[in-house]
């Protein structure tokens, strides 16, 4: 299955926790990485005082169910030390399932497709780069979508 992942981090050295974070996701035997996207740099969501946030995507292949994808995604968080202390707030580092295959899901746990992806430009930009062509779950091209927020791509 085709997978789309969101990372983040807004704490420390952020680039090491990207590298470290996708190189901690392959570890799993059944995940690897298809695409990378290059890393853009933001202005922190959702009205918490917080330094910017370096975000990217990655494309995965998985045949872990999407459950379990996000256990691995959560238990890579927690070995970076991610700590969930103020919503939005600072993280090392944080992984999003943007969307996997066409799964929907509605579960407390895991909502598929990401419920605020074409919210947000941190999110659709290092996406865009990735699957230029893809179509979105509200139909639309993700070419055409411009979400809230600049972002600017960080020469690496």
């Amino acid at each position: 299955m085709s997978v789309f992942l969101s990372l983040g981090s807004n704490m420390g050295d952020r680039l090491f926790y990207l590298r470290e974070a996708i190189e901690r996701l392959t570890h799993n035997p059944s995940i690897s990485i298809a695409k990378k996207s290059g890393i853009y740099v933001t202005a922190p969501w959702g009205g918490v005082e917080q330094p910017e946030f370096w975000n990217m995507a990655i494309q995965v292949e998985t045949l872990l169910p999407p459950r379990e994808l996000l256990r691995v995604c959560q238990a890579v968080e927690n070995s970076l030390g991610r700590e969930r202390i103020i919503r939005w707030g600072q993280r090392t580092i944080d992984i999003d399932i943007l969307l996997y295959d066409n799964i929907v899901s509605i579960e407390p746990e895991l909502i598929l497709p990401h419920p605020h992806m074409e919210e947000r430009e941190f999110v659709l930009a290092p996406l865009r780069e990735i699957v230029p062509k893809l179509i979105l779950p509200s139909g639309r091209p993700i070419a055409e979508v411009k979400g809230n927020g600049e972002v600017r791509l960080l020469p690496v």
